[in-house]
């Protein structure tokens, strides 16, 4: 089970797997300036169907303004027939989704303004990835620890509370840090 496919949507168009290039100094290698939704495409007797992809979609291009893209060429509606026809050309009847919305060109400085949004949207074959076991007699999970941080903290306007998150997940920093 690789991740090959026979084509990823890249800015408007469908191109083939191995073409789908972008330059090694883009911003979103170098500094993470990217946002992504991973989504699945299931097996239904109607062929692949997603759940609630319109809200997958949204949630993307929320993440996209929340991390400082102003105008996005990309709408809800677009974004969605983009992943439709992208699962229709690689001929998957169940796969992983990802749309993957990144800084390009220009902003070397980190300033989202300077640079300009691109969308890549990859799938690939991926089916029960637990294994048949799994269905058969269920699966073991974990309830983790991990305290999430306020969304707050990842909007970073100055290290000093950045680290004020980071050092005090449990605590509300939110008097001392001025949020």
């Amino acid at each position: 089970m690789g991740m090959e496919s026979k084509f990823i949507w890249k800015d408007g168009e469908l191109v083939e797997f191995e073409k789908a290039n972008i330059h090694m100094l883009t911003a979103a290698l170098h500094y993470g300036a990217a946002v992504f939704e991973g989504i699945r495409a299931y097996r239904t007797e109607r062929g692949p169907a997603v759940f609630r992809l319109r809200e997958h979609v949204a949630r993307l291009l929320e993440s996209a303004e929340i991390f400082g893209f102003r105008e996005l060429p990309y709408t809800v509606d677009g974004v969605t027939q983009a992943i439709k026809e992208t699962v229709r050309a690689n001929g998957f009847d169940e796969c992983y989704i990802r749309p993957l919305l990144y800084l390009t060109g220009g902003a070397w400085n980190l300033n989202v303004d300077a640079g300009k949004p691109a969308l890549m949207i990859a799938v690939w074959q991926w089916s029960n990835y637990l294994g048949e076991e799994a269905l058969e007699k269920g699966i073991r999970a974990n309830i983790s620890s991990y305290t999430r941080h306020h969304p707050q903290c990842e909007h970073d306007q100055g290290e000093d509370r950045r680290e004020l998150c980071e050092q005090h997940p449990g605590q509300d920093g939110v008097g001392a840090a001025g949020l």
